[in-house]
């Protein structure tokens, strides 16, 4: 891997003593020692003075009271940005740092992915708020990084920026159909009951009696999950309100979960599994064919694989106890798991205006280990539904034209979180690595991105001096027109949006208009 880096980023390789004796020394190196070779003695005893003590994986900056200030923004405010702004703030003692977030309100996909039946995992914004509080952290809301700033805007006012917006947008089928009435992405039904206000007008259709989901992910089960989950076991959450009458009034009794590999591939995890075998009011469907010989099989696998197959084994195999057996007899919806099947085509209604049923193309696996992969056996099958969200994976999206991005993969190219061939820019998160893991990969992602940072800071590889910061940018975005929406400002809509959500119960009523939010600040 290192000559890769070297080729990528050459100047990584300098010696950290000093700069590269380059042009490029007056941007990124100790400007102050080159010009003038007399004051270099001096200047790196006093650098030696700033004393880094440092435990594997945790560095400390000891500063002098004259070094300055590095000012660092982050763009992006979910996980990967406050945990990214959490760990630059706790290991060096004068570093700011600034949040920049699209939405008026903060906290990305804790706030808008997380289901709402699963509060114990929102938990975590509570660590972010301290983050927040910090008076070395400033959150600017309501900033369109790549629209009403640009990246080499953001460049120019610190000393380093670290992109962390996510995933924001989901992979298309790409299959006849597609453009159906009834065909959405499971992400934006996602967004749509958690209040992501871009989804707030979704209004997906729930009349019908069978939905599909493409994907055997968490999200899959979670979104079918919430589709069949009894309504009053949602009313206490903080769904929103449009989202749970809907579900009130829906027909949907039965989901199918389709992917185009098998039992040993899927890529939910086991808590998400049993939650969908507990869920009241409904039974499951699986095939024992589906499952025969895995016994044997997943001796060998890895242990969490092991316990998540051999609960589907038994869920299909098993004839269940008295207590359940009535219990799955009395239900009156129902989900499966289709393996081993492809979408090939959304079959329309009779007028070809809606979604009538998915053509799958049924599969078969060729290859072993991480090199399996689905190839179409020439079989198809039809499956009516109403209703198919798509979940086969999120993207990232390019966010300025000066960054370098990998549409393919849909990441920025990075070696360790610093975006090749632009010194001083950095990535945490999924659009460092894809959209892959939980908050806790996400967590350490992210610090390791923070401490790549603080280690070129310590070396020298990031522009000397004074930089302006947001005050360079605040006066940007005021002659644009833009109103930045700050922590104290969230703070304000956080209490109403308790308020309204405390006469039903309910943890919260979210705010899902900008319109509305500007006007509760006064803006």
């Amino acid at each position: 891997m290192a000559p890769r880096c070297w080729r990528w980023w050459p100047w990584a390789a300098w010696p950290r003593t000093r700069p590269p004796p380059s042009e490029s020394t007056q941007t990124f190196g100790n400007s102050d020692e080159v010009r003038d070779p007399a004051n270099a003695k001096a200047l790196r005893k006093e650098r030696r003075s700033a004393q880094m003590r440092v435990k594997p994986g945790k560095p400390r900056f000891l500063l002098d009271t004259e070094e300055q200030t590095p000012q660092i923004c982050v763009v992006g405010s979910g996980p990967a940005g406050f945990y990214t702004a959490q760990h630059l703030l706790k290991h060096h003692s004068r570093a700011h740092v600034d949040i920049y977030e699209k939405q008026l309100v903060p906290f990305g996909l804790v706030r808008f992915g997380v289901a709402p039946d699963h509060p114990e995992v929102k938990n975590v914004i509570n660590t972010f708020t301290r983050t927040a509080h910090s008076d070395r952290c400033a959150f600017h809301g309501n900033v369109v990084v790549g629209r009403d700033v640009t990246v080499q805007e953001l460049r120019d006012a610190y000393h380093a920026v670290v992109l962390s917006y996510g995933a924001e947008d989901h992979r298309g089928l790409e299959i006849p159909g597609e453009e159906l009435l009834g065909v959405l992405s499971a992400r934006a039904f996602v967004g749509w009951y958690n209040g992501l206000p871009e989804n707030r007008k979704l209004a997906p259709d729930l009349s019908c009696d069978t939905a599909v989901v493409l994907g055997q992910g968490n999200v899959a089960l979670d979104v079918a999950r919430i589709l069949l989950t009894p309504p009053e076991y949602l009313e206490k959450t903080d769904i929103t309100e449009a989202a749970l009458g809907a579900l009130r009034q829906s027909q949907v009794k039965t989901v199918w979960i389709v992917g185009r590999r098998g039992p040993l591939q899927v890529a939910f995890t086991i808590k998400e599994l049993r939650e969908m075998i507990q869920l009241p009011g409904t039974r499951p469907i699986l095939d024992p064919a589906d499952f025969l010989g895995l016994q044997d099989r997943i001796k060998e696998v890895p242990r969490p694989r092991k316990r998540l197959v051999e609960l589907l084994l038994r869920a299909a195999t098993e004839k269940p106890g008295v207590a359940e057996a009535a219990r799955r007899a009395s239900a009156s919806r129902a989900w499966g798991l289709r393996f081993f099947r492809s979408p090939q085509q959304v079959l329309p209604s009779p007028d070809g205006r809606r979604a009538a049923g998915i053509r799958l193309a049924v599969t078969r696996l060729e290859g072993v280990g991480e090199a399996t992969r689905a190839v179409p056996t020439g079989a198809v099958e039809d499956l009516p539904c109403g209703l198919v969200l798509s979940s086969i994976g999120y993207k990232s999206c390019p966010i300025d034209p000066s960054v370098p991005f990998d549409p393919k993969l849909g990441v920025i190219p990075n070696m360790e979180g610093r975006v090749v061939d632009v010194p001083g820019l950095y990535c945490s998160g999924w659009v460092k690595r894809g959209p892959t893991g939980v908050i806790t990969t996400t967590m350490t992602d992210s610090f390791v991105t923070g401490q790549i940072l603080l280690q070129d800071l310590k070396a020298g590889l990031l522009p000397s001096g004074p930089r302006p910061g947001y005050a360079a940018i605040k006066a940007l975005l005021g002659r644009r027109g833009v109103w930045p929406v700050s922590f104290s400002d969230w703070e304000k809509l956080d209490a109403e949006e308790v308020s309204r959500g405390q006469g039903a119960g309910k943890p919260r009523e979210k705010l899902l208009d900008p319109q509305e939010m500007l006007r509760l600040l006064g803006r």
